[in-house]
């Protein structure tokens, strides 16, 4: 039986859903704006396979806010964003990776998980297809919308330079 995963293309900024070797759809993504690596604070998006460990926020509005994985009730707005000009925002959905290789993306100083490494929504006014966040693979809100459902906990994720 066919399987669908995912695969990250940092150098192009898409992330594909794949069926075997199939892709059933393409959606421009944007990774870490300081490239990619593994470990710890580096602000950069982990290599390798990993496995969508929790989704969270299913059922919350479009354009929820959310804050260590909860949502804090904020719906996003322009006017919010220019009350708290220097928040991450992390919207609508959350997909938690969790690494699948020890010594590259899991255990020790390269834990993906452990660095709250997601695939999520942003503002629309953020770029993507660009370079620009700060580990997590962000994703317009239509789309990661399409793609959570299309996935489930358990999903393989592969993130590749």
């Amino acid at each position: 039986m066919a399987e669908n995963w995912v695969r990250v293309r940092v150098n192009d900024q898409i992330l594909d859903l794949m069926r075997d070797e199939d892709v059933i759809r393409s959606y421009p993504c944007s990774t870490a704006a300081k490239g990619i690596g593994e470990l710890k604070n580096s602000g950069q998006t982990p290599r390798g396979w990993h496995v969508i460990r929790a989704r969270i926020g299913e059922g919350v509005s479009v354009g929820s806010v959310f804050v260590g994985r909860r949502p804090t009730g904020e719906i996003w707005s322009p006017e919010l964003a220019q009350m708290y000009p220097q928040r991450d925002w992390i919207l609508t959905r959350i997909l938690w990776l969790s690494g699948l290789e020890p010594g590259l993306n899991r255990l020790g100083h390269c834990d993906t998980m452990q660095r709250y490494i997601y695939i999520h929504g942003t503002p629309p006014i953020e770029p993507v297809g660009v370079p620009g966040s700060h580990g997590c693979i962000r994703m317009h809100e239509p789309d990661l919308l399409d793609l959570f459902g299309r996935v489930q906990a358990g999903t393989r994720v592969l993130v590749q330079g």
